[in-house]
C-alpha cells in the first residue's frame, strides 16, 4: 500500500506539523473514534474540535480534508465490506515507525470514542481495553526483523476492525449532544502531555 493511495502523504504533510497531536494516525484515530459515536462532523464542527484541542492554526485544504474523511469514515463504518482503514504509514516506513503510529492511532481512537460518548456498551470495555493495550507498545530493536513484521501485520488486522464493532448497533448523535465541545480546552502552555495523555489519565504508560 502506497502513501499516497493511502492518504498518507496528505495526512502527514498537512497535519504533522501540529504540536498538539502524537502524528496524523493519532488525528486519523481521533476522527474515527467520535465518528464510531456521532454523525460525521461538518467543516464548522470541525473547526470547533479543533479549538477545544487548542489547535488554531490549521488551513482550509487540512479542514476540507478531515471533513472529506469523516463523510468516509462514517461510510466505512456501516458497511459490510469491513474494509475500514486506519491511515499508516506504508511498508516504505521503518517497522518503528509503522508501530509507533499504529499504537498512535489506537490511543486516537481511545481519545475520540471517550470524548464523543462518556459511556460503553457491556461488550466495549474490553475492545477498548485491547486499544489501550497497543497504544502502550513500545518498539525494541530486537524487534526489528521479520518476526516483528509478522507481529505488526497481526496486531494491525486485530486493532483495524475494532472502530467497526464499537459503531455497529449503535445510535449516532448530534456533534453537539456530545460532551466534545463542551469540554476545558486543552493549554498550550503545558507542553509536557498531548491532548491523548490529558483526556484518557488511565491510558497504560
Amino acid at each position: 500500500m502506497q502513501d499516497d493511495i493511502s492518504g498518507w502523504s496528505d495526512w502527514d504533510l498537512n497535519f504533522s506539523a501540529i504540536e498538539e497531536i502524537s502524528s496524523p494516525s493519532e488525528l486519523h484515530g481521533l476522527l474515527t473514534g467520535i465518528i464510531c459515536v456521532t454523525q460525521a462532523p461538518t467543516r464548522e464542527e470541525w473547526l470547533k474540535i479543533l479549538e477545544t484541542l487548542d489547535v488554531t492554526e490549521i488551513n482550509e485544504e487540512a479542514i476540507a480534508i478531515l471533513a472529506d474523511e469523516g463523510e468516509d469514515i462514517a461510510h466505512a463504518l456501516t458497511e459490510d465490506d469491513l474494509d475500514y482503514l486506519p491511515i499508516l504509514p506504508d511498508d516504505e516506513h521503518s517497522l518503528s515507525e509503522r508501530v509507533q503510529a499504529l499504537a498512535d492511532w489506537c490511543a486516537g481512537v481511545v481519545l475520540g470514542f471517550g470524548l464523543a460518548s462518556g459511556h460503553l456498551r457491556a461488550d466495549e470495555k474490553e475492545l477498548i481495553e485491547h486499544l489501550q493495550d497497543v497504544a502502550s507498545v513500545e518498539f525494541d530493536d530486537s524487534d526489528n526483523d521479520e518476526e516483528g513484521e509478522e507481529s505488526y501485520q497481526e496486531l494491525y488486522e486485530f486493532v483495524r476492525l475494532i472502530p467497526v464493532s464499537l459503531s455497529m448497533g449503535r445510535k449516532k448523535v448530534p456533534l453537539e449532544e456530545t460532551p466534545l465541545l463542551k469540554i476545558v480546552p486543552v493549554k498550550k502552555a503545558d507542553t509536557s502531555m498531548n491532548v491523548v495523555e490529558m483526556f484518557t489519565p488511565h491510558r497504560p504508560s
